[in-house]
């Protein structure tokens, strides 16, 4: 035990926080000489040797076993969905960009950067009532969404 390997526990006492690393290969005395922890023969036993993650012994691996189906379109646009009202939090006459909603923490800093290259968008839903004067600056909308903004006496704008 040394002044670097010391710490204190829960209930205060002094106690060993640093464990010793294992010095693989050096005789039989440490308990990890011969072969080292690794075994007698075979693959895993060899220098630099090992298989790679999913690999079955030669059989066909899992995944290339089970059927696949359908693709991912690439090109899809994923929206951040908005209903009216969480929109009625904010106070009369608002523009409400993506940024405002940002600085708000209704959505993260990732979404808006997301958002902003044009990979997310924000669609506004219509569930939910709007009482105040909004303007609304936003992807999509549904047209309840925009019925609703109007009749508040809002504006609505596509970006």
């Amino acid at each position: 035990m040394k002044l670097h390997t010391l710490g204190y526990n829960e209930d205060g006492e002094k106690v060993t926080v640093r464990k010793t690393r294992k010095r693989v290969g050096r005789g039989h005395g440490s308990g990890l000489g011969k072969t080292s922890g690794r075994g007698s023969k075979g693959q895993k036993a060899r220098a630099g040797a090992g298989v790679r993650p999913g690999f079955e012994g030669g059989q066909t691996p899992l995944y290339r076993r089970l059927p696949k189906r359908g693709f991912t379109n690439f090109t899809r646009k994923e929206y951040i969905e908005l209903n009216l009202d969480v929109l009625n939090q904010f106070d009369e006459n608002t523009v409400v960009t993506p940024e405002f909603l940002k600085e708000n923490e209704v959505i993260t800093n990732a979404q808006l950067l997301k958002v902003q290259r044009g990979k997310l968008g924000i669609k506004v839903l219509g569930t939910g009532e709007l009482t105040k004067k909004l303007t609304v600056h936003a992807t999509k909308f549904t047209g309840t969404a925009k019925e609703k903004i109007t009749a508040a006496g809002g504006n609505v704008e596509v970006i």
